[in-house]
């Protein structure tokens, strides 16, 4: 009797975490992140001071844009959150769970000696642990910034906007660096390729100048209101210093903007004007000094842009910044300064890394052509000798760029690489005709033993009469083969991709009785050009079962093709 069937939690269906899709999303969720990390500063630009009245306000159409921005990101997580809940972990699943029916993409039943893992336990464990759900749903908390932006606190905004900004875009960056080690942990790789882990380290490096530099603009518009308090408050009228705020804090252009009386004097006020707004030369802005030429402007694109500049020149060069007094500002820089050290330095390394990923095999083939070159010159081997192995390895670089073929299958466990030699080989080993009639154990065991070959331009790989020590299996470029007949004639033909010779060695493996002595080649093999091919060896001929004893027609129908 079967046991009752439990019903299914509403959560679904438990997620490999080593499946396809979810790996590519992963790497979709990781730019994800980056985008988020560099949305985040944008808020700092909604702030300016308007260029007439000398007052602060808030860009209501740019922080709209910022808001929808940071939403879609927001709502990219929140995916991620609901995917957490059903993701088991690696060690479990492989463990507890197996495939049944599923291919690479994960989409097959799993099932273990228990039923399989269970989905409210993966629920619960992700509730749990310390970098879950809770530190995943803090990432995407900011109920104090849209606040901030709705009750217009424009003479609070710079302070909290940069305590709320450092309190949750510190933790973004941690939670983007926990989910590359899991990437890497998981497939050991993110991207697969050099050139995405070079970009990766230069968005990082961008984003975190991006960050830096917005950070900047902020502490520079905090130091012209300072500048315009420390002014008004000099007036020997006296001065209100509510007009240091718009009237409507947040304006959707600043067309429409209210001109009271007390606001409109201050306006008119020119040495408040000259001090703070026209010029950085009358007021000590120290590592701010660039910022006033951005705080009155109204072209979003260059409130962007000259930060990202200021902050990649400044964590590039390590600073060299005029610094005030101001602990606020001390702190900054030294934080900035900081940072760029470390960042030029991580930076500097992983792409030398990356690089020298690249670079590796063509350093270890000029070793070698080094040592070549120095045994050459040893052996006092002639020039044209010289010539023709330089030539060889040449070619054999251009035509494998480094890659050792045979060893590299030679690592892989046994079931696979004759798998993939099996792959290879089977459509040209069944070019023979005496390998169409075998079974595929026997094929299988043939493509086992066959060796990749590179030979290079004009290279005489067989002579005629000489003993064949190989067959060849024409994989890329083409062969002239040339035999003498009889009456003194030269007989020409070309092989290419799919042809082979060497045939002789099939009857010599199937005369019976057997004759030790290799047979002699019946023409001569040149190439045409770098010709790469497939070569199974005379005693791996001898060994593989061709047939069980001399099949005397197959024996028959060979010696006339050779004839």
């Amino acid at each position: 009797m079967c046991p009752p069937r439990r019903k299914d939690w509403s959560l679904g269906q438990v997620l490999d975490p080593r499946a396809k899709w979810v790996q590519e999303w992963n790497r979709v969720f990781l730019l994800v992140c980056a985008t988020g990390l560099f949305v985040d500063p944008l808020f700092f630009y909604a702030l300016s001071i308007s260029d007439t009245c000398m007052c602060l306000f808030v860009d209501g159409w740019f922080a709209i844009t910022v808001t929808a921005l940071r939403c879609m990101t927001d709502a990219l997580h929140v995916w991620n959150m609901w995917l957490q809940f059903k993701m088991a972990k690696r060690s479990s699943f492989g463990a507890r769970t197996s495939f049944v029916g599923g291919g690479d993409d994960g989409g097959g039943e799993r099932s273990g000696p228990r039923g399989g893992v269970n989905a409210r336990r993966v629920a619960f464990k992700y509730l749990k642990a310390k970098k879950g759900f809770f530190f995943d749903l803090f990432i995407i908390l900011w109920v104090a910034i849209p606040y901030l932006l709705e009750k217009g606190s424009v003479t609070l905004v710079m302070t909290v906007l940069l305590i709320i900004f450092l309190f949750q875009y510190l933790p973004k960056i941690y939670h983007s660096v926990c989910l590359l080690r899991r990437m890497q942990n998981l497939s050991g790789y993110i991207f697969g390729t050099v050139w995405w882990g070079i970009a990766l380290n230069m968005i990082a490096y961008f984003v975190a100048s991006h960050a830096a530099g917005a950070c900047w603009y902020l502490l520079g518009i905090q130091r012209s209101a300072k500048c315009l308090k420390e002014q008004c408050r000099g007036l020997r009228e006296g001065c209100d210093l509510r007009v240091l705020a718009c009237k409507e804090p947040i304006y959707y252009g600043t067309s429409n903007m209210v001109r009271e009386r007390a606001r409109l004097a201050w306006a008119e006020n020119r040495q408040a004007r000259v001090t703070c707004i026209d010029s950085p030369d009358n007021y000590d802005y120290g590592a701010y000094k660039w910022t006033v030429q951005l705080v009155t402007n109204d072209s979003r694109l260059e409130k962007i842009l000259f930060p990202i500049f200021w902050g990649l020149m400044t964590l590039s060069t390590f600073g060299n910044l005029e610094s005030t007094t101001e602990w606020l500002e001390v702190v900054f820089n030294i934080i900035v300064l900081t940072s760029g050290l470390l960042l030029v330095t991580m930076l500097i390394g992983n792409i030398k890394v990356f690089l020298h990923a690249t670079t590796s095999k063509k350093q270890a083939m000029q070793l070698k052509m080094r040592n070549i070159e120095w045994w050459m010159r040893k052996r006092h081997l002639p020039s044209g000798f010289r010539q023709r192995v330089r030539n060889y390895e040449r070619q054999r670089w251009a035509a494998m760029r480094g890659v050792d073929e045979c060893e590299m299958i030679r690592n892989l466990p046994e079931g696979l690489r004759r798998d993939i030699k099996y792959h290879l080989c089977l459509d040209l080993v069944r070019q023979v005709p005496l390998f169409q009639h075998m079974d595929d154990l026997v094929l299988e065991n043939i493509c086992d033993r066959v060796k990749s070959l590179i030979f290079t331009k004009g290279e005489i790989i067989t002579r005629e009469g000489d003993p064949v020590q190989r067959m060849l299996f024409v994989v890329r470029g083409h062969l002239q083969s040339s035999q003498l007949l009889r009456d003194g004639v030269k007989s020409c033909c070309m092989l290419g991709p799919g042809n082979f010779s060497g045939d002789e060695l099939l009857s010599w493996c199937l005369r019976r009785p057997f004759i030790e002595r290799l047979p002699p080649s019946s023409s001569t093999l040149i190439t045409l050009e770098t010709t790469e091919a497939f070569g199974l060896e005379a005693e791996d001929v001898k060994v593989a079962d061709l047939g069980g004893g001399g099949d005397s027609a197959c024996l028959a129908e060979i010696e006339a093709g050779n004839k």
